[in-house]
């Protein structure tokens, strides 16, 4: 399976991005979202189910941030409301065969390249 993340961009603070992640076939497990902040380690954002019913987010993106899926076009996607500052990172998204949700990027099997999230004041 290939990933390609899309999406990212230059937005202001209290601006909203929607990211995608296109899967190159069907993904079966848990999709996730990672971010790796300028100068920091990457860092877990989000996950869904493969039924796409079960939500999980990072404290820090909670409330804010919105994760989907679209089996239909091997798509998951990340709706990032009220930016702040502190969202500036390359934002992943990866796939876990298992269908236990983990919270460590060490327990996903496949990961896309990369998408840069820029936030200015």
């Amino acid at each position: 399976v290939q990933l390609q993340a899309s999406g990212g961009g230059l937005v202001q603070t209290g601006g909203s991005l929607r990211l995608s992640c296109t899967a190159s076939g069907r993904t079966f497990g848990i999709m996730g979202w990672f971010r790796r902040p300028p100068g920091k380690e990457r860092e877990f954002v989000a996950a869904i189910n493969w039924r796409g019913d079960r939500r999980y987010y990072a404290d820090s993106v909670k409330g804010r941030f919105t994760f989907s899926r679209a089996h239909a076009k091997n798509t998951v996607y990340l709706q990032m409301n009220a930016l702040k500052l502190e969202d500036t990172a390359i934002y992943y998204c990866a796939e876990r065969l298992d269908n236990s949700v983990s919270r460590s990027y060490t327990e996903y099997d496949y990961w896309g390249q990369g998408t840069l999230v820029t936030v200015s004041s």
